[in-house]
């Protein structure tokens, strides 16, 4: 994998840049569509690449693992071949599945034993298997194993759980450094920065995870209940001191704001399920404002989902139509607003690397912060 920076924001840390892989090109910043079974929920591969324009998407491990099972995914020559995408992926490595699984899990040096929430059954995942896992996945970035702590926590246990981390980063480092791609091309491993809501660790943490030069970084621990304000604190110490040469991934963020904030502090990569679960909940983002469009004012509006942007469901289909569909319980409403709210997504990372490019990104980030946040 290489990463070249392209540009840099004059009035804050936005940057953008080229992220290249054996899969193609991503251009940064970049949203990242979840696909956490192998699928972006109701949405077609045909429609993530030329309705959506996504360039990367991700797949989890905890959930692929458990099904379809490795056994299928290896016979089928990985998870491109299986689900029929050809861009990269990026794969988590299931920490965070297992930080929600807190009532069926139990944490050790050697990894974490943990219930399926499929079926009962027990299973263990250590620094080492995940790697093995990973591999025959076969995603082009893979996520080093992790323990992602609650909000809040205490300093201690922040503490024991970042230095725990950082051992498992070491074990992951020497599994993968041993091992090789089964399916012909380069994956790429990306350490992850712990610390929980304390500027000490996040600093220690992000001191360490720079010295292992790797090829990109990843910021994980936020968006799991703290205020916008202490994340984007955090984000600002790490990203102060993780290289400046290499892509930083932001875990698990977030909503339009989110993302232009941690844009301006120097983010190239996020991944939510924001916009696919809201979409199926009848929240649709938009360029100017959020809808609700279960709600009445709705009913007889024939106007277009959203005219701000060029998406072809956004301007297709109308206020109402979706209504109705949303109301009806019909499959095609999930469909519709899925690809609405990923597609304002991917419109929106792409026009702040425009922005960055043309020097005009502060002005324009602060006036679409109030835009996008706003309910309509």
């Amino acid at each position: 994998m290489k990463f070249t920076l392209q540009h840099t924001d004059k009035k804050s840390e936005a940057r953008a840049g080229l992220l290249t892989t054996d899969h193609g090109e991503i251009q940064t910043p970049i949203f990242m569509p979840v696909g956490t079974a192998g699928s972006v929920k109701a949405v077609h591969q045909r429609e993530l690449t030329y309705d959506i324009k996504a360039q990367i998407i991700l797949g989890n491990t905890y959930h692929l693992y458990l099904r379809p099972g490795l056994d299928i995914l290896e016979a089928a020559g990985g998870l491109h071949k299986f689900n029929g995408w050809d861009k990269p992926i990026l794969t988590d490595s299931g920490g965070y599945q297992v930080f929600s699984l807190a009532e069926n899990r139990k944490i050790t040096e050697e990894g974490v034993v943990f219930k399926s929430h499929i079926d009962g059954s027990t299973h263990t995942f250590t620094p080492e298997s995940v790697m093995d896992v990973q591999r025959r996945i076969g995603a082009d970035i893979i996520m080093a194993f992790d323990e992602c702590t609650p909000y809040p926590c205490e300093w201690d246990y922040a503490k024991k759980s970042m230095e725990l981390t950082h051992r498992w980063l070491e074990r992951c480092q020497r599994r993968f450094d041993q091992t090789a791609g089964k399916y012909g091309y380069q994956q790429t491993l990306f350490p992850i920065v712990q610390g929980s809501v304390y500027k000490d660790l996040r600093e220690a943490s992000a001191y360490y995870i720079a010295e292992q030069g790797r090829e990109g970084n990843a910021i994980g621990g936020l968006s799991v209940g703290e205020p916008a304000e202490i994340m984007y604190e955090m984000t600002s110490w790490v990203t102060r001191i993780l290289p400046k040469d290499k892509p930083r991934y932001l875990m698990g963020v977030g909503t339009p704001a989110n993302i232009l904030e941690s844009i301006a502090l120097g983010v190239d990569m996020f991944d939510c399920v924001m916009p696919t679960r809201n979409a199926r909940n009848g929240m649709l983002f938009t360029s100017e404002g959020i809808i609700n469009i279960r709600n009445e004012k709705w009913k007889d509006d024939f106007s277009p989902i959203d005219v701000g942007f060029p998406s072809y469901v956004s301007q297709f289909y109308s206020k109402a139509y979706l209504r109705h569909l949303t109301i009806s319980k019909e499959i095609l409403a999930a469909q519709i607003a899925s690809i609405h709210n990923l597609s304002f997504y991917l419109w929106l990372v792409g026009e702040a690397r425009q922005k960055i490019q043309q020097g005009e990104f502060v002005p324009w980030k602060a006036k679409m912060v109030e835009v996008v946040s706003r309910r309509l």
